[in-house]
């Protein structure tokens, strides 16, 4: 039955690889039940009920891109859109967390529209390769950026307005560690080195009596506090359209890039060089940031670890959904998600942003037009503090600079017009 639905034998797999590698793309993305309710958390949110939406979240997004569109691709809430969400919608510009539900449910809503119709690829093909690559790139350095605030490792100054903090702290020596591990274990593919490197750090903390430990399993915590909490009126207004967009934006290409960077070793490419059942895989994407919203989570998207699984030979759907039910299964350890303190999560976003950064690299670094506001797009975002922001001026920046360089025919429309409103939104808003 399984082979027969997921066609196991057709993709030249087997259950067994199918199995195997559904669950190293679940050791390996796992560290997000821990990270996101952590991040959530700070934006006002009960932490059990954003431990519980991250795991169910995952579940229902992951068994609907297995089940539905038959792709070995798992799917969560994503690293650094929830930092966005917390530290730039929520604390930044003092929207509540209600509202910002409301923004990513309105950002799902829209890639579905999106999803059901054939503007989608003229989107995509819009934005310019060195944008997109920016953007993930700055998107990362606002998260490394978090990381090192959460690790004490970068603190405010008065007068340089960041320093370095307390090096020599206990727990700034236990993130450095965090980190250190990480990357020894993700270069010795290690499956999972992020979520074994944030256990150990954490184990080692609770045996220092540098944080409590509250357990390893029990009944879930009450999903109450934020089912249907979105606050979807209020997500409307004047001000929340560029926070809408942003979300909308860089979930749509983190899962297009994402979709892109695993088919071709899944085989999930056909001979005109398209991928195999698009519109299934980011209408799953697309559901499961709706469905994320009204359980009370940040934007759900496709995760680039599942690479990992499809390394190990996964190729259908079976992977996808053996990785589902491992994130269902989680919502029975929330005690050990309330025991993992921010120290030990940290080095997880500061690697993810360097993996995030290698971005960079794919942009033609000889012509100026093309890193110049590249370069724009990822600093602004950190440096502002915002995801959306950054993406604006980069956009403003790139249509400038290409038209007062006698290169404007090189400027889709779609670009011109974005960066026109993204002009506008800077001069009123």
């Amino acid at each position: 039955m399984l082979d027969s639905y997921f066609k196991i034998t057709e993709s030249g797999s087997t259950i067994r690889r199918e199995v195997l590698a559904g669950v190293t793309t679940f050791l390996t993305m796992a560290y997000i039940i821990f990270v996101n309710p952590m991040i959530l958390k700070d934006a006002g949110i009960d932490h059990g009920a954003a431990f519980v939406a991250t795991c169910l979240a995952a579940a229902i997004g992951t068994a609907i891109m297995g089940l539905y569109a038959n792709y070995p691709v798992a799917l969560a809430p994503g690293m650094g859109l929830n930092a966005y969400f917390t530290y730039g919608v929520v604390l930044g510009m003092g929207h509540s967390w209600q509202v910002a539900l409301g923004a990513v449910f309105i950002s799902g809503v829209l890639f579905i529209i999106l999803s059901l119709l054939p503007v989608r690829e003229a989107i995509i093909n819009a934005i310019p390769k060195s944008q997109k690559m920016a953007i993930g790139a700055g998107i990362g350095l606002f998260l490394g950026l978090i990381g090192l605030k959460n690790a004490g490792l970068v603190v405010d100054h008065p007068a340089t307005l960041v320093a370095l903090g307390k090096i020599a702290a206990p727990t700034a020596l236990m993130a450095i560690a965090g980190f250190l591990a990480i990357a020894v274990l993700d270069h010795r593919r290690v499956p999972g080195a992020i979520m074994i490197a944030i256990l150990v750090v954490s184990a080692v903390g609770i045996a220092l009596g540098l944080s409590p430990f509250n357990g390893i399993v029990s009944a879930p915590p009450s999903l109450a506090p934020t089912f249907m909490q979105m606050d979807i009126k209020g997500a409307f207004s004047l001000g929340l359209v560029a926070i809408v967009f942003a979300f909308l934006f860089v979930d749509l290409f983190d899962t297009a890039g994402t979709l892109v960077a695993v088919s071709q070793r899944a085989n999930l490419v056909g001979p005109d060089g398209k991928l195999k059942r698009l519109s299934k895989a980011l209408m799953a994407d697309a559901v499961a940031t709706v469905a994320g919203a009204g359980l009370g989570t940040s934007t759900t998207t496709s995760y680039i670890e599942s690479a990992a699984g499809i390394r190990v030979g996964g190729r259908t759907g079976l992977t996808a959904t053996v990785v589902a039910v491992l994130f269902l299964l989680s919502v029975f350890f929330a005690p050990l998600a309330t025991s993992i303190p921010a120290y030990a999560t940290a080095p997880a976003l500061v690697f993810v942003a360097c993996v995030m950064a290698s971005s960079l690299a794919q942009i033609d670094w000889e012509d100026v037009t093309e890193y110049a506001p590249a370069v724009v797009t990822a600093v602004m975002m950190p440096f502002t503090f915002s995801i959306a922001t950054g993406i604006g001026l980069g956009f403003i920046t790139y249509v400038v600079v290409k038209l007062l360089s006698g290169r404007i025919k090189e400027v889709n429309a779609v670009m011109a017009v974005l960066a026109a409103l993204f002009v506008i939104k800077f001069a009123v808003l």
